[in-house]
């Protein structure tokens, strides 16, 4: 699954998650600083925000483009002399674009955070009656968030369509990776499906993990300085009371306690689901022998592989009831989690309009950061299936034992032979 597109993937994935460690360490502990070598120095630190768009084209941001470039490129060329690949340039090289867009999207957001302050201090100013203005100047403020909005848009359809092609490229590797040995695979249980169906349904969703976990990772780095610099608006906690750092401490508090519920409730879903996967393939292999043998597909043989097919169905959607239960109770109470938070320092009037909105958007974008495992639970879940289909492949080709599962599928079909072969 991972050979045929990446060198070497347990050292590879080690070593990228190394070298970003390496770089991201080296930016905060001087490289943001070393720009103002090559005439591009970070902002001031008593510098207010820019607000707007034209904070992308600042020096500091200029000079992270060129920062994250040169970290890419090395990483590739080490890549390209330690163990050369065919699919590098894809790999390394796009996966580094598409990092980047991800973490261009998070900076919008920063941005978008940035604007709320001002101008929503601004729309308080005019609903109170404290505050003189124009049409013009009302105009100007929204229109410097369509600006931000505008381009994150644009980049996130640039963005979707790198990664169609990205997956498409896997997909590719995975293919060609598994149809040469092919001579070796074909016995298994729905190895056309798994190769035609499963390694499309693995590069997605492998994608589709990655990318939110990258960019939850990127919003937690790019968001808690925001939100320790909001924390001069709250004093404390509800129930809890005074406490250091009290908007983390609710992040990681309510975080911990949804995800470990969610996960306790959806233990039982990935075995259910691979299972699943195995019914409908026998159903469906005996309907396609039945298209060219007139013996097969007979009405007492679909219906047990059918009832098979019901039984683990209603299984399936009974366990997720309760897991559905617990998942959606804790979204809805995520949505007014904050506003409790902020309880004592509204009634206290500690906090004006434009703070409001830049901590409950920062305190939501950062425990949604932190939810990763509780939102991506369901994907997770149909991927550790999947997962379970192509070892099966992966084990035949290094000559290692079956998975149980695939191993009683073949006694049980070496049984049905045997007894077929003594009724005949």
């Amino acid at each position: 699954m991972f050979v045929s597109f990446f060198p070497r993937p347990k050292l590879f994935f080690l070593s990228a998650v190394l070298w970003s460690a390496v770089l991201i360490a080296l930016w905060y502990l001087g490289g943001a600083r070393l720009g103002g070598l090559f005439g591009l120095p970070p902002a001031a630190p008593d510098a207010p925000p820019i607000i707007g768009i034209s904070v992308f084209w600042s020096t500091p941001f200029i000079w992270f483009y060129l920062y994250f470039i040169a970290g890419a490129l090395i990483f590739y060329a080490f890549w390209r002399w330690f163990s050369p690949h065919p699919w590098l340039e894809w790999s390394i090289l796009v996966t580094s674009v598409i990092l980047f867009l991800l973490y261009f999207n998070v900076q919008v957001s920063v941005a978008v955070n940035n604007w709320y302050g001002p101008f929503f201090d601004y729309v308080q100013g005019l609903m109170a009656g404290t505050r003189q203005s124009t049409n013009a100047e009302f105009y100007a403020g929204a229109s410097s968030f369509a600006w931000l909005a505008l381009i994150g848009m644009n980049v996130s359809v640039v963005n979707a369509f790198v990664v169609q092609h990205w997956i498409f490229r896997w997909r590719t590797a995975m293919n060609d990776y598994f149809m040469e040995n092919w001579g070796k695979l074909r016995h298994i249980e729905g190895a056309s499906q798994r190769i035609q169906e499963d390694t499309m349904r693995f590069s997605q969703i492998m994608e589709d993990l990655g990318s939110s976990f990258v960019t939850s990772i990127m919003t937690l780095i790019a968001f808690v300085p925001v939100m320790l610099e909001l924390e001069k608006h709250i004093s404390e906690l509800p129930i809890i009371g005074a406490v250091p750092h009290p908007l983390l401490v609710a992040a990681l508090g309510w975080c911990l306690f949804g995800t470990l519920s969610v996960m306790l409730a959806g233990i039982k879903l990935p075995g259910l689901q691979f299972r699943n996967q195995r019914v409908e393939a026998a159903y469906r292999k005996e309907l396609v022998y039945g298209e060219d043998h007139a013996d097969r597909a007979q009405p007492a043989t679909t219906t047990e592989l059918f009832g098979n097919v019901r039984r683990n169905y209603f299984r399936l959607y009974a366990h997720y009831v309760y897991f559905n239960v617990v998942r959606y109770t804790y979204l809805q109470a995520d949505n007014i989690f904050s506003f409790i938070i902020l309880g004592p320092s509204l009634v206290a009037h500690k906090i004006t309009f434009g703070p409001l909105n830049q901590i409950s958007n920062a305190f939501g974008r950062v425990t949604s950061s932190l939810q990763f495992l509780l939102n991506s639970w369901s994907t997770i879940v149909e991927l550790q299936s999947v997962h379970k289909r192509l070892r099966a492949f992966e084990a035949t080709l290094r000559g290692e034992p079956l998975p149980d599962i695939d191993q009683l599928y073949l006694e049980h079909r070496a049984k049905l032979g045997q007894e077929a072969a003594g009724a005949e």
